[in-house]
Formats: structure tokens, sequence, C-alpha cells
């Protein structure tokens, strides 16, 4: 079944297409994941599907619904939870206090603020900051701070997560670990649509990859097919 879907999505910034006429799907338990060269149009994708821009043209549906034309809370709370190239947390606020707004602000139904307790508490222990969650946000290394993101976007109990390089910026040790974590989400029923520059992730992680150049689809398949698409290796891998 198909959980996620765009059919001509496009987007303008001025005269330029930053998204061009982008046919794609997301299968629900699967990891999909997103590459291309910088400015290929991968965030405003996302941006487009989390509606923190509007389509020009085109149509996402989620779960065969329309949801191009909401707004961001209202994606939140039907399912859909994302994380930021650049880490979005509450910086000033504990840990745990930033999980606990996720769990209840980020839902489509009241939970008790014990409840939330409780939840702020397994999702901090299932990403590895159970240890840290009393302390300010922004004593956080670059790496907790981003487990922290997907455990407050977890909070909002998504069926499926947007990723957007939860690998940037971490050594080996912690990509191997992240990797760990992107598993470990979807083995919980969650779909994850994942950007991402670290090769080794990606096509370690992903049943599916699309490829996005100058804002347009040049190739979508298996990681095998993409790594062997003479079209892939020109614009973005390489030799």
């Amino acid at each position: 079944m198909r959980i996620l879907e765009g059919e001509g999505v496009t987007k303008y910034f001025g005269g330029l297409a930053a998204i061009s006429n982008v046919d794609f799907h997301v299968e629900q338990g699967e990891i999909f994941g997103l590459i291309g060269p910088n400015g290929a149009g991968k965030t405003t994708l996302f941006n487009l599907v989390s509606a923190a821009l509007v389509l020009k043209s085109g149509v996402i549906k989620f779960k065969g619904q329309k949801i191009s034309g909401l707004k961001p809370h209202q994606i939140c709370r039907k399912g859909i939870a994302r994380t930021f190239q650049s880490v979005k947390i509450f910086a000033n606020m504990q840990v745990r206090e930033n999980v606990l707004l996720g769990a209840l602000f980020g839902t489509s139904t009241t939970m008790l603020s014990a409840d939330a307790a409780r939840e702020a508490a397994e999702l901090l222990d299932f990403v590895g900051l159970s240890a840290m969650s009393t302390i300010p946000a922004s004593e956080l290394t670059l790496v907790d701070q981003k487990r922290l993101e997907v455990a407050t976007a977890l909070a909002t109990k998504p069926e499926l997560l947007l990723l957007d390089e939860l690998m940037a910026g971490l050594n080996p040790t912690e990509t191997a670990e992240a990797m760990e974590l992107v598993t470990n989400i979807r083995a919980k029923g969650i779909t994850i649509f994942m950007i991402e520059h670290v090769m080794k992730a990606i096509m370690g992680v992903c049943d599916r990859i699309m490829v996005l150049h100058h804002g347009e689809k040049i190739a979508e398949g298996t990681p095998q097919e993409i790594t062997t698409s003479k079209k892939v290796i020109e614009v973005y891998l390489g030799e």
C-alpha cells in the first residue's frame, strides 16, 4: 500500500523551478531514500510534504487522501513527522521537556500528563538519551541533539517519519549507530522517507531510492539499480 504519493509536484522560487513535475510514492513499511547534489530540491520536497511550503501545482496524498493545502500542524496530527537539516530543538528546555511537547501537542488525541511523561521516558530510552533527560538540550552534542529531535518527532506518534540528513556531521561510529536507529524505528512499524548524503548509510538501509537533479527526478530504484545507473554516476556519485 502506498502511504505517501506525489503527482506532478512542482514548486517555483521566482522563475526557478526548485521541484519540477515530480512523481513519487512511498510504500507503507519501507525505508525510501532521497539523494541528489546540493540544490537538487530534496529539502524543498520535504517542505512541500510537511506543508512548510505551498505547492505551485500537483498533489500530495497521504494514505490516499489529499494533504496538499493543509497546515503543518494538521499534517503532523495526521501522522507525518519530520526532522530538519539544521536541528530544531528547544535549546533552553530540558531534554525530556522537548519530547513531552511532542507527546502533548503533536498528536490528534489528548494525552494525560502522566501518560505523556511515560511516553517521553520510553522514547528517550529508545534513542539512548535517558541519562541526559534533565539537562538543557543546548548541552547535548550534535549527535545527541539529532537523537533528541528524532525522539520528539516520534512522540507525535507518526506513521511516516521524514528524516532530513540525520547522519550529516557524524563520524563513522555515530553513523553506524544512526543507521541502527533508523532500522529500529522501521521495526516499530513506522515508514521512513530519508534524505541523506552518506552513501554507505543510504545504500545500507534503504529499500528504494529516488534521485533528484535540478528539481527533476532522474532515477528511482533499488540501491543496486541506483549505484549502477550511468546517469546517477554522471551527475552525482562519480566514478
